[in-house]
């Protein structure tokens, strides 16, 4: 990676056999679109998989926001599946209504509810968002929604926390990520959810699963099934990715932050 590169300048990129991304959560103002843009500019790959709530219908619905860094990472996207890129766009549950168009293709992006992603050494990982298999979202919607909305508050606290922080020369810290890692009843779901999602993917016949949701990037072995969670990008600002020689790794993407800041501080201070 090339910290010096400036700011907007595609850099050379860094070419992956799969990329999975996940959590985006576009219209919202806790997404973090200038790192997304800047992750997919440095780095391309034969297969994309968007696994779930890539755009987030739910907070759309409350009110309106958008920017402009929001249709600058739908564009690229788009420029990534004209440009060979296979692009497939799984539903998750903050864009659900994209259920209604399973097995069609906008733009060169594939809509599914899940997919298979062979890897180079023949294993078959099974792609899902992973909503499936959240009580909560499936027998109390109203609960979810109530969750969602406090969860966005803690986003924007925590946004505000963290301009203190950097003003102090202090490092970024997540706030939700402290709590889901404090709360008992959190930890539990998260270690309930990783153990049923895995023991499903061994029931169908997949040697592993890639999924999201629960925004906590992750690889480990569960009971002999690969467990692989790509995180989001309004925290953890991460992907997972299958190098050309078959091998799986979580990818952070927030150090370029810290350049622009300082950038910006610089051309301030001329």
């Amino acid at each position: 990676m090339k910290p010096q590169e400036p700011i907007g300048v595609d850099p050379a990129p860094y070419r992956y056999r799969a990329i999975f991304i996940s959590d985006i959560h576009l219209g919202t103002a806790g997404c973090k679109a200038e790192f997304l843009l800047d992750f997919l500019r440095a780095n391309e790959s034969k297969y994309l998989y968007l696994v779930g709530d890539i755009i987030d219908g739910w907070q759309l619905k409350k009110g309106w926001f958008w920017k402009q860094s929001h249709n600058d990472v739908i564009q690229k996207i788009l420029r990534k599946a004209r440009k060979g890129t296979q692009v497939t766009y799984i539903a998750g549950n903050h864009d659900e209504a994209l259920r209604q168009f399973l097995g069609l293709a906008f733009g060169d992006i594939q809509i599914a509810d899940e997919a298979v992603h062979e890897m180079a050494d023949g294993r078959r990982l099974w792609v899902m968002h992973g909503d499936m298999f959240d009580g909560v979202i499936q027998h109390a919607r109203w609960l979810a929604h109530f969750g969602d909305g406090l969860y966005t508050l803690i986003l924007r606290l925590n946004h505000h926390f963290n301009q203190v922080r950097h003003r102090l020369g202090l490092s970024y810290w997540s706030l939700s990520q402290f709590l889901k890692h404090k709360v008992k009843n959190a930890v539990a779901f998260i270690n309930s959810f990783e153990e049923i999602v895995t023991a499903e993917a061994s029931r169908r016949g997949y040697d592993g699963v890639v999924c999201g949701h629960i925004h906590k990037p992750q690889i480990r072995d569960i009971n002999g099934v690969l467990y692989c969670n790509d995180g989001d990008w309004v925290e953890s600002l991460s992907a997972l990715v299958e190098t050309h020689s078959g091998e799986l790794k979580i990818v952070y993407w927030p150090y370029r932050q810290s350049q622009q800041m300082e950038i910006e501080e610089h051309a301030l201070s001329i």
